[in-house]
């Protein structure tokens, strides 16, 4: 019980996986909790409060710059100060100017109002380097601004250069080209809507190459958005309210748009996608010593087939860094989750459990350590339709992978119902955890145990052969020494052989013969 208290870092409960504005769809930590459509709320409130604010702000310059005018046109009768009188009254009006195009572009007829007046402007002298860079200031606030379905019409783009930027005439790759021709195919069974689809998507991918230099990408997340759902209303008046039918489209738009897009807006240098990618992996590989009991994992790897599914979701969850599409790295994290479930299923005999899962899910990412975990997660929240992060099972796995970065980052001594001396002892490397092994593991660790002892008496062994050895040599000098030392003392005396017995003896010639034996005959 009190265990289970302890651990409250690792259990979730499914309403913390919720908007928290209630609506009722999944939330995301990278919306500050909120569902994909409660955040495009939020951020245009505070758009509009940024306008507004902006409103304000032209209206004090218009009156600061009318007073300035009218005092400097009450100095224009001193003759000494003409031609300074001229200058300040050129720069009023020129800012004025200025102040007056700002308030006219916030009205609503601003865009009509700048159509009919280019052709009466057409034959007036070529503005000044300052007045260039106002239309061209003016210009970005209304590509910001405007919804990006509006930038991407036809009419709107008539009167705008038709070159192509560098990013879309650059040579596409393989992956590229199959992509929309497969693009192109689907379309043709939708005959002239499948024309105007493809005409829109070309045009947005376009004017998103125009944009990728000067904004942030968040603001180009948001016109992927836009898109997205200016494309989904018009295809649902047309297809009279089949939303099957218009997510298959969407599938291919998204499909189609986000390969184009992925080189500029996956992980892009102006964000701290990469540090924080590296981050999480540094992290990762601090907690290598984390083991499956500490989080209460309800898995048993040494079933063949639970151990077949832990690889099989750690090659899933691995293999979503090789996609292009926020769809297909959707799908991986969905099959990667899966396998969990059916892991543990087969462990328990039962179906798992939401709570089994979150826990698991953590230990697979500790396990796998994901390569650009965060920019992955990052480019599925800003680039992915929105339908699939918001419901479904899609929406619910990527809002538990969301939930597992987020309590490893914060993962503590309480979560692993260990004490603060031990967990930062672990995290520094200083021990290693004692793991509690099933029970083929414990017999490893007797056989290591036995061995150890073993080599312990081996070298116990060893010293007395050393030892003796020493003591054979020892003896084998003193031998020798003993022995050269009764030689010195008593020296040996080698005398010549002894004669023979009458070898003195003179008259041996006259000795008669020696007998010899006879044989007689019988």
């Amino acid at each position: 019980m009190s265990q289970k208290s302890e651990r409250r870092g690792i259990r979730v409960d499914q309403s913390e996986l919720l908007c928290t504005k209630g609506c009722g769809y999944y939330g995301n930590p990278a919306w500050q909790g909120f569902c994909s459509k409660c955040w495009r709320e939020e951020y245009h409130h505070v758009r509009q409060k940024q306008i507004k604010e902006d409103w304000a702000l032209a209206e004090r310059l218009q009156r600061e710059e009318e007073a300035a005018y009218a005092s400097s046109q009450g100095a224009q009768s001193q003759p000494s100060l003409t031609p300074f009188s001229k200058f300040e009254e050129k720069k009023s009006n020129e800012k004025t100017r200025k102040v007056t195009t700002v308030k006219k572009f916030f009205s609503p007829s601003s865009r009509i109002g700048s159509k009919k007046a280019a052709p009466e402007t057409a034959g007036k002298c070529v503005p000044s380097g300052r007045e260039r860079h106002a239309d061209t200031l003016l210009r970005d606030l209304r590509e910001i601004f405007t919804p990006p379905w509006d930038l991407a019409s036809p009419t709107e783009e008539s009167h705008e250069t038709k070159a192509p930027s560098p990013s879309i005439s650059r040579q596409a790759s393989i992956e590229t080209d199959q992509v929309s021709r497969d693009f192109i195919d689907f379309l043709k069974s939708l005959h002239k809507p499948g024309r105007e689809i493809h005409k829109q998507c070309r045009a947005f991918i376009e004017t998103m190459a125009t944009k990728e230099d000067h904004q942030s990408v968040e603001e180009l997340s948001e016109c992927v958005q836009d898109f997205y759902q200016n494309m989904s209303d018009r295809l649902l008046t047309h297809f009279k309210g089949s939303s099957e039918r218009v997510e298959r489209v969407m599938d291919q738009v998204e499909k189609y748009i986000m390969t184009r897009l992925y080189k500029n807006v996956f992980c892009p240098e102006i964000t701290d996608d990469e540090k924080k990618d590296l981050a999480v992996q540094k992290r990762i590989r601090a907690l290598h010593w984390v083991t499956i009991q500490m989080l209460c994992v309800p898995v048993d790897e040494e079933i063949p087939e639970v151990s077949d599914m832990v690889v099989k979701a750690i090659t899933d969850i691995i293999e979503m860094d090789s996609k292009r599409v926020p769809r297909d790295k959707l799908a991986c994290i969905t099959k990667c989750s899966k396998d969990i479930f059916n892991a543990i299923k087969i462990t328990r005999n039962e179906p798992a459990s939401a709570d089994d899962f979150l826990p698991t899910l953590i230990y697979i990412v500790l396990k796998a350590n994901p390569p650009r975990l965060q920019s992955n997660i990052q480019y599925i929240t800003r680039f992915c339709n929105p339908s699939r992060l918001m419901t479904g099972e899609d929406g619910y796995y990527f809002t538990n992978l969301c939930c597992a970065v987020a309590f490893i980052e914060k993962l503590d001594a309480q979560s692993l119902n260990l004490s603060p001396e031990d967990f930062e002892r672990y995290m520094t490397g200083q021990a290693s955890p004692r793991r509690q092994d099933p029970e083929g593991l414990s017999q490893v660790y007797q056989s290591l145990e036995l061995l150890s002892g073993l080599g312990e008496r081996q070298e116990r062994v060893l010293d007395g052969a050393r030892r003796l050895e020493s003591d054979l040599i020892d003896w084998q000098d003193g031998v020798a020494r003993e022995v050269q030392d009764i030689l010195d003392k008593y020296p040996l005396e080698i005398r010549p052989p002894a004669s023979a017995i009458d070898s003195d003896n003179v008259e041996n010639d006259r000795l008669p013969p020696p007998l010899l034996p006879q044989v007689f005959a019988g």
